[in-house]
């Protein structure tokens, strides 16, 4: 048996222990329904999942969930166990067949491609699958393949959508439904629904909103494009208005104060879980004149609503009503509610800065 054709069994080690009878479904084939795959990775595309499942089991359902294509298993907990991705995992719970969920190195691998002609699927439906689709696996099938994508499209195509929506400190973004093609989330949108946000949220409650509504938007949206309809009536993206989300890299996670506070705010509330963001602080103890350089992840901010800062020096860091007060550019201030030191569970500013034991705090200037 070669490589390809052991990944595409891979998943018969992690069959799930029996699931509660309030969970498991019936995956009998059924003919009279159109099948349909499901492709998706992290826990936000689960949403999704459910969505399709519980539809599918409706009486009068036009479908059925005939397979579900995810990323290959990873080694979590410092390499010492490997792991189905969040949506095999929870499909697995819910008793869905593990011989029917694939996982593909690439999408385009031709053990894969074989195995999903031979499903004859429809049409694909895609949330958060973290591959590229190739030409090849595009044509297979017969309705296209339909992708639920976290932005008001052209706005925002690309890997991070959410984070870079929330980077630009946008007040109103949306989700939408739209056809796959060759480039980069260029298809005809199908639908779309806005949504407005405030100041506050962070990308990973933003992306389950907008997963969650993109669901019901599918399920609405399924009879006219298993029908035909939709893709009649879907609209071509204006690609003079489109602006791109490019995927975010670990070295953006690191807070520069020479810019204005609210720019540093987005940022915190756009890389909210992964990467996070990181600021250098120095500790100088006024009792000997040491100063020892520490590391700070930055979990929750707000931007002062006022510009004076009461401290003398101007990379001072004060401490008020909680918060600690980094001085930024363009004389603004930011409230830092919330950090977590290396190995350390998050804590809120007050204990930190008590710790400090009238020790002084200052933003570290990379000159």
């Amino acid at each position: 048996m070669n490589s390809s054709s052991l990944m595409l069994r891979r998943f018969l080690c992690f069959a799930a222990s029996t699931p509660s009878s309030s969970t498991t479904l019936c995956f009998s084939s059924n003919r009279n329904r159109k099948p349909l795959v499901f492709l998706g990775s992290p826990q936000v595309s689960a949403t999704v999942l459910d969505a399709l499942l519980d539809a599918s089991g409706a009486p009068d359902s036009l479908f059925e969930v005939a397979a579900i294509v995810t990323q290959p298993p990873s080694r979590k907990d410092r390499g010492k166990k490997l792991l189905p991705s969040p949506l095999a995992q929870h499909a697995l719970d819910r008793g869905f067949p593990s011989d029917l969920i694939f996982t593909p190195t690439r999408a385009g691998e031709d053990m894969f491609l074989s195995t999903l002609r031979a499903l004859q699927p429809e049409l694909c439906i895609t949330a958060a699958y973290g591959n590229i689709l190739p030409s090849k696996f595009l044509n297979i099938p017969t309705l296209g393949t339909v992708n639920i994508h976290p932005s008001l499209l052209p706005l925002y195509r690309g890997a991070a959508p959410v984070q870079r929506a929330l980077q630009d400190g946008v007040r109103e973004t949306g989700v939408s439904l739209a056809f796959t093609v060759r480039a980069l989330d260029a298809g005809p949108v199908i639908a779309s629904e806005k949504m407005e946000i405030d100041d506050h949220i962070k990308a990973p409650d933003l992306l389950a909103l907008l997963f969650s509504k993109g669901s019901k938007l599918l399920i609405h949206q399924l009879p006219y494009i298993f029908d035909g309809s939709a893709k009649l009536k879907a609209q071509p993206q204006d690609d003079s208005k489109a602006t791109l989300a490019p995927k975010i890299s670990a070295e953006e996670s690191w807070l520069s104060f020479d810019q204005e506070a609210v720019a540093l705010h987005n940022k915190v509330r756009a890389f909210a879980g992964w990467p996070g963001t990181r600021a250098k602080v120095v500790v100088v103890d006024n009792k000997n004149g040491h100063h020892n350089m520490l590391e700070l992840k930055i979990i929750t901010t707000k931007v002062c609503s006022h510009s004076n800062n009461p401290v003398n020096q101007a990379d001072d860091i004060s401490f008020q009503k909680g918060a600690l007060v980094f001085p930024c550019g363009g004389s603004t201030l930011l409230e830092v509610l919330e950090i977590q030191l290396p190995g350390k569970k998050v804590m809120n500013a007050a204990p930190f800065w008590n710790g400090l034991r009238g020790q002084q705090l200052q933003r570290f200037v990379d000159e």
